[in-house]
């Protein structure tokens, strides 16, 4: 982490273009190998139902939209999809839940189980779950969950205009119970939700200032869902998004900067330019979650048009 300073991050997000990609590229490079992506499979478990009101979200009970709730999978189901996730290139598989929080009892020890099972293919392993207590984080990190996500979205200023149903303040609490069982944190935000540069600026300063910083930093673009508060979102200018990746990398020299949701909207051009600015991970699969994603195949074909591989694990 290079540093906190709103002043400074702003210096880095606002210089040339040029001087600023140049610069990503370079502390990239003394980190990471640039040909290298991480290829990630992200699995909902538990899809629907959830009684947080985020505004992007399709799985809120306070949104309208078309999508099924579905129960929690079986253990032998998503041990099945980590299987074909592996033998396709993935070396990260992340298992999300529709909860606002963890709770003790029967389906978090499947929950458990999933996370064991998965860690013995010898694939790091993630989960996403909503809300944590200290307990709960020990249990999964016993359990030999590599990284835990919980995002923080946007600015703190910005976030309550998204979310109401939770504060920023318990995504932190959240945060420090993972950090202090000695899981790797992966915590990063959405673009495209109506925010201001300034609220991009300070989400990147309140992640950098979470201590220790975070693993992995996903860049995650709003699919707008309808039936959601922002189905007529618009989308972030590319070269926006390009800054907000670059300055990722250069806060974060040593962290996975994940470009994620969103990116069946993107050319290959601009998926490109932010592997130049940084970014080394995606997510790979014709679903994230619940969205629409490139299909493997689409991806492939991209790495090997640009010279990239798989990053191996």
């Amino acid at each position: 982490m290079l540093t906190s300073s709103i002043a400074a991050i702003a210096k880095i997000y606002h210089q040339p273009l040029p001087d600023l990609l140049f610069e990503a590229q370079r502390v990239h490079r003394e980190h990471h190998d640039p040909r290298a992506v991480q290829m990630c499979t992200l699995s909902s478990i538990k899809t629907g139902a959830c009684p947080e009101d985020c505004g992007y979200c399709s799985q809120s009970v306070h949104h309208q939209t078309d999508l099924k709730p579905e129960p929690l999978m079986d253990l032998e189901s998503v041990v099945a999809e980590a299987q074909v996730a592996k033998a396709a290139g993935s070396t990260r598989f992340c298992m999300g839940a529709a909860w606002r929080e963890v709770r003790d009892g029967a389906q978090f020890d499947r929950v458990l189980d999933m996370v064991r099972q998965v860690a013995a293919l010898d694939l790091e392993v993630c989960c996403t779950l909503g809300m944590l207590k200290p307990h709960q984080a020990k249990q999964l990190k016993e359990a030999g969950l590599t990284a835990y996500n919980h995002n923080l979205d946007t600015s703190p200023s910005y976030y309550e205009k998204i979310v109401t149903t939770r504060t920023y303040h318990d995504r932190l609490e959240t945060i420090r119970a993972v950090s202090e069982a000695g899981i790797s944190v992966c915590c990063g935000g959405i673009v495209g939700l109506g925010e201001s540069v300034q609220d991009r600026l300070d989400l990147l300063e309140a992640l950098s200032n979470l201590n220790p910083p975070p693993e992995s930093v996903p860049i995650n673009c709003l699919v707008p869902v309808v039936g959601t508060p922002l189905e007529s979102a618009s989308r972030i200018d590319s070269i926006e998004l390009v800054r907000m990746v670059a300055t990722t990398r250069i806060l974060f020299p040593q962290a996975m900067v994940r470009l994620s949701a969103g990116r069946l909207e993107m050319s290959d051009e601009l998926q490109a330019l932010c592997f130049l600015a940084g970014a080394n991970s995606i997510f790979t699969g014709a679903v994230l979650l619940t969205t629409p994603n490139p299909e493997r195949s689409q991806d492939e074909r991209l790495l090997e048009r640009l010279g990239m591989i798989p990053k191996p694990l």
